[in-house]
Order: structure tokens, then sequence, then C-alpha cells
């Protein structure tokens, strides 16, 4: 079955960006002038996906603007002879049908995809989280995990190889079988111990699951905080039917890191043609 959904967690309130993320989402911070979340839709958009479903909290009907039309700035612009950037915000209202809901508790990562059931029905579906921007110039990361999943017929968790001394901060693949970019896997370990790594490739934030996942999630036994998160039933999911840890290429930034931002801005500048020749010349200037 064609993958053609993808679901957008985007209802965390961003803590490591305050004061910033007080009143605007992080998901709307921006690389230069384009918000994270509208590339991390753009990549789903570029990957064959149609219809997207983005799980927003309180304080984030801003998103809802961003992707929705505003005839009283198109309006100024036509007035103002602006065609170009008329076409860039109607583009942007045109990208895809985007549907929202509300996740009225925080807790976990299972729980808010466990939101999308409805949405999702028996197909296939694609999970996107908004932390991980990757860019890759000639195939976008979700269609190779698309691909991935056509080949196999099994769920796919999107992993790259990390430091080893930054790895203990992810969620770490046991690996089984591998042939490429494929690794079946046998297991995934949440922020393990350095002397406890079973490898270096982590879950990087972009999943193909099958619809089977929301019973999986349903029956996961929430952690102390309460939280259920999605790692429990990929688990599961492993036992059940197989998952295989596809290996996807492409620059990856961890944008919920304000390191990772910071490189993800100066990173999509230097690629900007307008952009580039005045920032590099700033740069080599600088004398810090």
């Amino acid at each position: 079955m064609k993958i053609t959904k993808a679901v957008i967690p985007a209802a965390g309130f961003g803590t490591r960006f305050l004061p910033a993320t007080k009143a605007m989402p992080k998901e709307m911070l921006p690389i230069i002038d384009t918000p994270t979340l509208q590339y991390i839709v753009k990549e789903a958009v570029d990957s064959g996906i149609t219809d997207i479903l983005i799980i927003i909290g309180k304080n984030k009907k801003c998103i809802e603007d961003h992707f929705d039309r505003s005839v009283e700035l198109e309006d100024l612009l036509v007035k103002g002879g602006k065609s170009r950037e008329l076409k860039m915000v109607r583009d942007i209202a045109d990208m895809a049908h985007i549907y929202y809901v509300r996740q009225k508790e925080m807790n976990g990562s299972g729980n808010a995809i466990l939101e999308a059931e409805a949405f999702v029905g028996n197909e296939p579906f694609a999970v996107m989280f908004g932390d991980d921007l990757i860019y890759n110039e000639s195939k976008p990361c979700l269609k190779q995990l698309i691909d991935a999943y056509e080949t196999t017929g099994k769920s796919i968790v999107g992993v790259q190889e990390v430091p080893r001394d930054e790895a203990p901060k992810y969620g770490i693949i046991v690996p089984g079988r591998t042939k490429g970019r494929y690794t079946e896997m046998k297991g995934i370990v949440e922020k393990p111990s350095i002397d406890e790594l079973p490898s270096t490739y982590a879950g990087l934030g972009r999943y193909i699951l099958k619809p089977e996942i929301f019973d999986i999630i349903k029956r996961s036994k929430p952690h102390a905080n309460g939280e259920v998160y999605i790692t429990d039933a990929i688990l599961e999911t492993i036992d059940i039917d197989g998952v295989y840890a596809y290996d996807f290429e492409g620059r990856r930034y961890d944008i919920g890191d304000k390191e990772g931002y910071l490189e993800a801005t100066v990173e999509y500048a230097l690629r900007d043609e307008k952009l580039r020749e005045g920032f590099v010349k700033y740069l080599k200037g600088l004398k810090i």
C-alpha cells in the first residue's frame, strides 16, 4: 500500500529554547527565514506525502496560521506588486492537506502518535519528529525510508551512526543481520551508558510504521514519569513482525539543541546563493 500520510508530533514546550519559546513554538523558530517545521513538511511533500497530521499543544495556533491562507497579507502583496513573495506565501498554504489535533497532556511520544489513529486508519504511515532536520539535495530522508518499507514490507526506523561519546544521548539499536544500509533490529536501548552500547547507530526521528502500532501503544505500560514512548511499541513490534533500521543518507541536524540549531543556520546560509558570498566574507573576517 502506498504511503501518503505523515504524522508530525509538535506539542512539546521547547524548554531548551526559553525564553524564545515562551510565546513561540520551537517548531516555528526559523532557519534563516523559514520555520523549521516548514522544512519538515517540505521533506514529507517531496517524498510523496499528500496528507499530514500535525499534533499540537496549547499556544500553537501560529502553526495553523502559517500553513493557512492569509487574505490580508496576500492583498497587501498584490497591491505592492510583490509577485514573488505572493507566490511564496500561497505555495506554503498549498503544500499539502494539513490537519491538526491537540494532545491534551504531554505524556510521551507514544501517546502523541496515538492521537493519529483516526487520521491514519488502516494504512502504513510516516512519523517525523521536528527536532531532526535532515538535508539531502538528491533524495529526501523520508523517501529513502518509504523505499525501504516498500522493499522489506517491515516497519522502518531511520538511523545514522553517531560519535561514540554522544551515543548515550540517543535510542541506540541492537543490531542483527546487516546488508548494505539495512539492519534487522534485535532491540533498541534508550540512552545506554558508553560501556553498554550495543552499537553506535541511533534512531533519529524518522519512522515508517504499520497501523498495528496503535494497539501496541495502547497496551504499553507507562514509565515511572507517566509517559509512554514510541520505542516501547517498536520493541514489541520487533518481536511480533520484525523491524528494520535503515541507515539513511543526509546531513542531520539536532535542532532541539542550541548548537545543532546554530550549525543548521550557518550551513543553510552557506548553501543559499544570495547569502553565501557576503556571509563567507563576514565569517572569514571574524576576530574572536
